[in-house]
């Protein structure tokens, strides 16, 4: 039908005449409550909203001379976390002479990649910048929550 009988019989019944398809041969045309359909919309954006995780990136510090206690109760809370769905940088900060050794902090990095194999990827090589090294972590798909 033409555009000016769909807008009279959309008059008559107190509906909108809504355009969908406007590059379609020939247009196609909805008569509908547009105030209810954006309505719906703007509800089920909102669900999906709801229902969506967002990654968080937390950050746990080491140092050069981390002992075997810290180290692994820091690992363990790396697991906890990654295991959650969220990302982890793992930075080792370096003071004053600690700054001549960054080996250390690689080692450390290394060890702890090596430790979390099977529950966490690297999605980084240990890079320093300043007086840090970081890495960032993030988990495996398919390990076990």
């Amino acid at each position: 039908m033409t555009p000016q009988q769909a807008l009279a019989i959309s008059r008559e019944k107190g509906l909108d005449l809504v355009e969908i398809s406007p590059t379609a041969t020939p247009p196609v045309w909805r008569i509908m409550a547009y105030g209810r359909f954006h309505y719906q919309e703007q509800k089920r954006s909102r669900e999906a909203r709801k229902n969506q995780k967002s990654i968080e990136l937390k950050e746990i510090k080491f140092r050069p001379k981390v002992d075997a206690h810290d180290y692994n109760f820091k690992r363990k809370h790396i697991e906890r976390i990654v295991s959650e769905g969220d990302k982890v940088k793992a930075t080792v900060f370096f003071r004053g002479r600690e700054m001549a050794h960054p080996d250390f902090g690689r080692r450390i990095l290394e060890r702890l990649m090596d430790d979390l194999e099977g529950v966490a990827t690297a999605e980084t090589h240990p890079s320093m910048m300043g007086n840090q090294m970081h890495i960032i972590l993030a988990g495996v798909v398919g390990a076990k929550k």
